[in-house]
């Protein structure tokens, strides 16, 4: 864990122990339907005593985006096996090899160099291949393309072992996961199992957004992995976006604290000819009079988005921010604030990945147990 900022405040909180019962009771919840998980770091940026509550909970894989973020885990010593979840670059491969177990892949020219780097390293790294269901970010959209190249690592590729078929749904299409389209990788996999005669042991449905047919029965059978991130660490979007009832787990494994610079009475609506904002928006504001409100010390190069923070206080609403300031609505907060109080919010996916990868937020680890 790297803590750079000379300052306390801001801050983010960690509880680990709450992290371990929500990384414990999703996993739970798969493998009684015969799912195994890889446990995504990339969302908290591969903190490494949050990262460790996935080992200590028994998940397949460790899984990130960042190869980065895997070598910090290994170095730290939790056990793999680890997977990494974004197509390998060709200028990584040498590390790929030397650190990952399992990569997502959909390229033939990456996967070749995978295999002779495996060669020269006298190693067997797993291969997962990607299918395009229609979200259209990675995944072969050709499936014949698909069958020749998982043939050719089956047959000719003594580096590689074919692990099996993947997907993913929602991060850049917007396409939701459902048992339809689950059915459709199904299909590509018992295809390339016909071809090659064998059983795939990875059959990997999707994120955190193919989560909820898990939690609804409806997901096939056939499916046995799901990589999840967000659903363990926050759960925020499986409740506010998808209405699932998320209480078996808790919400505020993060906690953001920030500090109170300021406290006066102001009008709601700027005064003079509105043009643009620091980051060359114009937005519209809304005239409710003159009311208290509160100016933190944290803003978007800390969190990024200040809609996506949420106000523990009763009474509070957060209603703009700059890159260093964030504007706090406090007129029907009961609470008796100061200058120099600290603020606590929780927070979502978004502003999470922004904290954790900020030198300006200090990161507290709070190991003690959970209500």
């Amino acid at each position: 864990m790297k803590y750079l900022s000379v300052n306390t405040y801001p801050m983010l909180s960690i509880n680990t122990s709450k992290l371990l019962h929500n990384a414990e009771k999703v996993l739970q919840d798969c493998k009684k339907q015969g799912i195994e998980l890889a446990a995504v770091i990339k969302g908290f940026n591969g903190i490494e005593e949050a990262a460790l509550q996935f080992s200590k909970a028994g998940y397949a894989q460790i899984a990130s985006s960042r190869i980065d973020q895997i070598i910090d885990a290994r170095n730290f010593g939790i056990k793999g096996p680890f997977m990494l979840i974004r197509i390998p670059m060709l200028s990584e491969i040498k590390n790929l090899v030397e650190y990952v177990d399992i990569s997502l892949n959909s390229e033939i020219s990456i996967i070749e160099a995978i295999n002779d780097e495996c060669i020269a390293q006298k190693k067997l790294h797993g291969i997962v291949l990607m299918v395009d269901l229609g979200d259209l970010r990675e995944g072969f959209w050709d499936k014949s393309e698909l069958i020749r190249v998982a043939q050719k690592i089956e047959n000719n590729m003594l580096g590689l072992k074919l692990m099996g078929v993947g997907t993913n749904l929602g991060c850049y299409g917007s396409i939701k996961p459902t048992e339809e389209k689950m059915n459709e990788l199904c299909q590509v996999a018992e295809e390339i199992e016909r071809i090659i005669g064998r059983r795939l042991e990875i059959i990997s449905g999707g994120a955190t957004s193919s989560y909820p047919l898990v939690l609804n029965r409806t997901m096939p059978k056939k499916i046995n992995h799901l990589r999840i991130g967000e659903g363990i660490i926050l759960a925020y979007d499986l409740q506010d976006l998808w209405g699932l009832d998320m209480a078996g787990l808790y919400q505020d494994v993060f906690t953001f604290k920030a500090e109170v610079v300021e406290i006066k009475e102001k009008p709601t609506h700027p005064v003079g000819e509105i043009f643009i904002d620091g980051f060359g928006h114009k937005p519209a504001y809304e005239d409710r009079g003159i009311r208290k409100r509160a100016i933190l010390a944290t803003g978007k190069l800390d969190y990024a988005i200040h809609d996506k923070i949420f106000p523990k206080n009763i009474g509070m609403e957060v209603i703009g921010s700059s890159s260093d300031h964030t504007i706090v609505d406090i007129q029907d907060c009961k609470d008796n604030l100061t200058v120099g109080d600290i603020l606590e919010f929780n927070i979502s996916y978004p502003s999470l990945m922004y904290l954790t990868n900020s030198r300006y937020v200090n990161i507290e680890i709070v190991e003690g147990h959970y209500e």
